[in-house]
């Protein structure tokens, strides 16, 4: 397995996986086609035997995954270091040497737009600034109504559920 790892070797497949569409850009008509897909992997595996004679297809496969899974690492810290504000020169820098080579990947790396699990009918009564939080806070806490007790409530005959008779009185 350490023939896969060479360089050389890798940056070869790296190419010959990014000429392959159909495998990883979703966009592809032939991206759900199981036997376009099958097909080739099938010539991916044929390059990979010649480094790795006993290798098969879900080796390929694996590979595959775990070259993508390694590039979004490198690409969530770039994000993650854009995001916190540092200046462009402080922006991290991947030092996986075939990063730039699975660059073709960045734009089906993209996270998923999240769904909300709301009804689209209901308005978004949900604050966006921490200000606006803190405002329908206190604003809740001052609709809040007090008890209102009545004499029949407060008289000794009934004594709250908490304490006996004689500590009510």
């Amino acid at each position: 397995m350490k023939q896969f790892k060479n360089p050389e070797f890798m940056g070869q497949f790296i190419d010959r996986y990014r000429d392959m569409r159909n495998l990883w850009e979703v966009k592809n008509p032939l991206y759900h086609n199981k036997p376009a897909r099958k097909a080739s992997l099938k010539k991916l595996l044929q390059f990979v035997k010649t480094q790795v004679p006993d290798a098969h297809i879900e080796f390929v496969e694996k590979k595959i995954g775990s070259l993508k899974s390694t590039y979004r690492k490198g690409i969530n810290k770039v994000q993650a270091s854009m995001r916190s504000g540092a200046a462009a020169e402080d922006v991290y820098v991947p030092s996986l040497w075939y990063y730039n080579r699975m660059r073709f990947l960045e734009d089906q790396m993209e996270a998923r737009e999240s769904l909300s699990t709301l009804p689209s009918s209901l308005p978004s009564t949900l604050p966006s600034t921490p200000a606006e939080a803190s405002k329908d806070q206190s604003s809740i806490l001052e609709e809040v109504e007090e008890p209102s007790w009545s004499q029949e409530d407060l008289s000794q005959d009934k004594a709250p559920e908490c304490c006996s008779q004689e500590e009510a009185g």
